[in-house]
């Protein structure tokens, strides 16, 4: 099976998932504060679900439609060595060349920099070497603090849209961001 590349950041290593980092994934996504920020994670998040989620992760990597990596930290010394943050991707539409970033970061490493630091580095490999045209990624009006991730990696606001996205039986507000790959302004 082939892995996606792994990236290094100034504090961060993004790699890919192993099953072995199932437990990790389960405990901080399974986490209500986490899970309610973004529009997939259920809560509760059963057993069997991370490995579920892992090998379709791989599946998207090894078919050209999704890269996910998994936020580990350099410089955090824990049990687990290094320890597992968060995760991000895109799921890319190869014929468009175009690509939704997501992510989410565990709630013991919040208010870091973290997500900031993984999307950065995300986005400029998705431009330079998946040759992607235009990123673009939402997030829930209520969780302001991903929209200023957003706005930190150069995205521009593109909208809201009221009322898109049924969770936890609540239709939540969305705003949408975008940014358009510096090769495609020559």
């Amino acid at each position: 099976m082939k892995t996606a590349p792994i990236l290094y950041t100034e504090r961060l290593i993004l790699r890919s998932f192993t099953l072995s980092d199932a437990p990790e994934v389960q405990r901080l996504a399974g986490d209500r504060d986490v899970a309610s920020t973004t529009l997939v994670i259920p809560h509760p998040y059963e057993d069997g679900l991370a490995e579920a989620w892992i090998e379709k992760s791989a599946a998207k990597f090894e078919s050209g439609t999704g890269l996910c990596f998994a936020i580990t930290s350099k410089t955090e010394q824990t049990a687990q060595d290094p320890p597992l943050i968060g995760t991000i991707s895109l799921e890319i539409d190869r014929a468009e060349k175009i690509a939704e970033l997501g992510y989410w970061i565990g709630k013991p490493y919040w208010n870091h920099g973290y997500a900031t630091e993984a999307a950065t580095a995300v986005v400029k490999y998705g431009f330079d070497a998946r040759d992607l045209t235009y990123i673009h990624a939402c997030h829930f009006k209520r969780n302001p603090a991903s929209g200023r991730v957003l706005q930190k990696i150069g995205m521009q606001y593109e909208g809201d849209c009221p009322k898109a996205v049924e969770k936890c039986g609540v239709l939540e507000d969305v705003i949408e961001y975008g940014i358009q790959s510096p090769a495609c302004d020559n």
